[in-house]
């Protein structure tokens, strides 16, 4: 990446990101096994809004969620089993006008918040799997996330090579970052992926069932935007392989991927697809 590819993404993100240490991408080229990024904690707002009967309430941008889910909240979306489909599904049906833009969450708080508003500022929702260790140092993004109506799911405990693992690791990853997203939010999570892999091992296909998920989400469309190959490249990665049904991989805690998303959501509108949740997609 240009040093003037990174001026102009990190003024895409408006200001959020100086410079810095991005998170452990899910690539088996990426930081070793075990590293895990450090960040300072994003600042509490004892201001929360009281949900909406039976719903989500969308936030101010910018307002923090607390840390847990207070009394009154909505419970989150529990999983569901989607008959019909396959124990690992990497894509929605093609017939319909619609693609899923799932985000592996870990990284820059501030960045996250980025992407998050620009999704909403486009009228998009995602899905966030978020890692363990990031909600323990940023919980009140849970909350935040689910408040914007997106998906949240479990992207594991450490973001470590969970394929490799032994069946008591493996399933230590997996119900860790579980027991946290019920914490916080009163559910497990809608979803469940692997760290550092595009698929699940029939172990932990296995495991992730156990611990209540009925499918593992996979994609279709790699942006490999932890490569930080440019925001131009992200963009032109992701529209020269995105169709209809399509569900694409990204990345919190990349400043790329911040400058990237305006281009890639306002071309999916014109070609007339919406991005929208996983269990939209899907559902």
């Amino acid at each position: 990446m240009t040093t003037s590819d990174r001026r102009s993404a990190l003024r895409a993100g408006a200001g959020l990101v100086a410079g810095g240490a991005f998170a452990a991408a899910c690539s088996p080229s990426g930081p070793p096994s075990g590293t895990v990024a450090r960040h300072a904690p994003a600042s509490p707002d004892p201001r929360s809004a009281a949900p909406a009967a039976g719903g989500r309430t969308p936030r101010a941008p910018g307002s923090a969620a607390p840390a847990s889910s207070p009394a009154g909240s909505a419970v989150a979306p529990a999983p569901r089993a989607f008959p019909g489909q396959p124990a690992q599904i990497s894509h929605g049906p093609r017939d319909r006008s619609r693609v899923a833009l799932t985000f592996h969450g870990q990284g820059e708080p501030a960045i996250a918040e980025a992407l998050l508003q620009e999704a909403e500022r486009h009228g998009a929702r995602v899905t966030v799997l978020a890692v363990g260790t990031w909600l323990d140092e940023h919980p009140g993004l849970a909350r935040r996330i689910l408040d914007g109506g997106h998906d949240l799911g479990n992207h594991t405990q450490r973001h470590l090579d969970i394929n490799a693992m032994s069946e008591a690791e493996a399933t230590a990853e997996i119900t860790g970052c579980a027991e946290r997203l019920r914490r916080l939010t009163g559910s497990v999570g809608t979803w469940f992926r692997p760290s550092r892999a595009a698929r699940a091992s029939p172990l932990v296909e296995r495991l992730a069932r156990r611990a209540g998920y009925p499918h593992v989400l996979s994609y279709d469309v790699d942006s490999l935007d932890f490569t930080s190959p440019g925001a131009p490249a992200v963009a032109r990665t992701i529209l020269g392989r995105v169709r209809g049904g399509s569900v694409v991989s990204l990345h919190f805690g990349y400043a790329d991927t911040v400058a990237a998303l305006p281009a890639v959501l306002d071309e999916l509108a014109r070609r007339g697809l919406r991005a929208v949740t996983t269990t939209e997609l899907i559902g």
